[in-house]
């Protein structure tokens, strides 16, 4: 069956320009923790990029099934900024049958039964000349709050007071 997962993160950061203006901003890709139908294990992490209509699953090479794809896609990808405040909502679209793992005996589950999500962001820093951009990411399961500081100039980049929200829709 199809199922669609809703994640929500939002991130302080300064974006009005000025200075300490970095051009903090979202990337397509993220990762999160779904029970594979495929290699019929629990939790395992799953590789998103937008745009792509398929996912790969981390798989679980102790079982002797090693990393593959898995019907898993990003389905929508929505990005606000104001008020110092960057937000993503994203819904993924995957889908999913009930098994139980071979190796731990756990049920599958719609979501996982430790949802978790990593998140990928980049920001330039404006007193640098490199074109591309510094990489970070935020997650679940981080201690909060957290902040990104520049690799170049050391000011605060993004900071992260709450932790992604991931929701079961439908």
């Amino acid at each position: 069956m199809q199922r669609q997962l809703e994640i929500a993160a939002e991130l302080t950061a300064r974006l009005g320009g000025g200075e300490g203006f970095h051009h903090v901003h979202w990337r397509s890709q993220l990762e999160l923790a779904l029970d594979c139908f495929v290699c019929e294990r629990t939790g395992r992490t799953t590789v998103l990029e937008l745009g792509a209509e398929r996912a790969l699953c981390s798989g679980s090479t102790s079982s002797g099934f090693p990393s593959h794809y898995t019907a898993a896609r990003i389905a929508a990808f929505d990005v606000t900024s104001g008020d110092d405040r960057l937000a993503l909502r994203a819904v993924v679209s995957f889908w999913w049958a009930p098994f139980t793992d071979a190796r731990t005996g756990l049920r599958g589950a719609a979501p996982t039964l430790q949802p978790w999500v990593r998140l990928h962001l980049a920001y330039n820093c404006p007193d640098e000349d490199a074109k591309d951009p510094h990489p970070f990411t935020t997650q679940t399961n981080a201690i909060r709050p957290t902040s990104e500081s520049c690799t170049h100039c050391t000011r605060p980049v993004a900071t992260s007071t709450r932790a992604p929200t991931i929701r079961l829709m439908d």
